[in-house]
């Protein structure tokens, strides 16, 4: 015998009402209301907005563990390493030229050879390296981590002036132990200030170098635009860019101006004057530079004039860096 199914109770549905914020209501939805009631806590920023002192050592270290692998630095290791060994055997400690002999001597050669040196090399690998990062993807890689764009621009600039200043000045110091050694008297002032003058040009060129490779599309043009920088201020160094206004008779201030405005220039005459205090193998033109800075003045130009120099392009830099295309 066949059983009769009960019908089913229709289903009635509810309305949907929204209940206001502050009502009786259900315990788990009261809850709810009272959390939406409280104000929300401050959001925290995210950790590519806050630069820290960590991601900014992590970023200088990475630059270093970089270039120390690169084979440009071994190249530029062994120049100025050589560079020491070879004034040496030939001799420039007990040499006696100008009066200067000893150390002194050794030193002026290291430093004049040191200004041809240290700013190609520093311009030419650093927009390599930078350029190329953004070329093959790396700094794409790199960025996609929490690390804000200031720690890591300015930690590499700071791993970077390391890297070109350590060989330099660690060489500097080898000969300066040596020639004590041999019982040399050490001019500890000269040295001292021709550390900060190597510090200096250091930080200019990092600068230019840093500013090309934010904003050059390509390693091409940034190699390219560093070796024209180089030359042109190697022209006016040489005088042969000057030397065509002096034959068309350009005012002697407006020259002496130009010839001071490149960094190059000021090293050059900053460290002779270590040892010429009257300039007098500048000639005519030292009064100029005499009258308006004076000694000691001059002195803290060549010190302070390069590293502003740098420091202003590098903030350049940044701003492109940090408001253009990152990769």
């Amino acid at each position: 015998m066949a059983t009769r199914r009960s019908p089913t109770p229709a289903r009635t549905r509810l309305p949907i009402t929204r209940w206001p914020r502050r009502c009786a209501k259900p315990a788990p939805a009261a809850a709810a209301c009272r959390r939406a009631d409280r104000p929300l806590p401050p959001s925290r920023s995210s950790p590519k907005d806050s630069p820290t002192v960590s991601q900014f050592l992590v970023a200088a270290r990475l630059d270093i563990s970089e270039s120390l692998r690169a084979k440009w630095f071994v190249v530029y290791v062994v120049v100025f390493g050589g560079l020491i060994a070879a004034l040496f055997a030939f001799g420039l400690t007990e040499s006696r030229v100008m009066g200067f002999t000893g150390l002194t001597r050794l030193l002026v050669t290291y430093i004049q050879l040191s200004m041809a040196i240290l700013p190609i090399f520093v311009l030419i690998t650093t927009v390599r390296s930078l350029a190329g990062d953004r070329e093959t993807g790396v700094s794409e890689y790199m960025l996609a981590f929490p690390v804000s764009l200031a720690a890591w621009y300015w930690g590499r600039f700071a791993g970077r002036f390391l890297i070109v200043f350590a060989p330099v000045f660690i060489a500097m110091m080898g000969a300066v132990a040596y020639g004590a050694f041999k019982g040399a008297s050490v001019p500890w002032d000269h040295i001292l200030f021709y550390t900060a003058l190597l510090a200096a040009l250091g930080v200019c060129f990092l600068g230019i170098s840093f500013m090309l490779s934010s904003f050059a599309p390509s390693i091409d043009i940034a190699q390219g635009t560093a070796f024209l920088i180089w030359l042109v201020l190697l022209l006016f160094l040489d005088l042969i860019l000057l030397g065509v206004m002096i034959r068309e008779q350009f005012p002697a201030d407006l020259l002496v101006a130009i010839a001071l405005a490149n960094p190059m220039q000021v090293f050059r005459t900053a460290a002779m004057m270590l040892f010429d205090p009257q300039l007098v193998l500048l000639g005519p033109s030292a009064y100029v530079i005499l009258d308006h800075f004076g000694y000691y003045g001059y002195l803290a130009w060549a010190f302070a004039y390069p590293t502003a120099i740098g420091l202003v392009l590098a903030a350049i830099g940044y701003w492109r860096f940090k408001s253009g295309d990152l990769v």
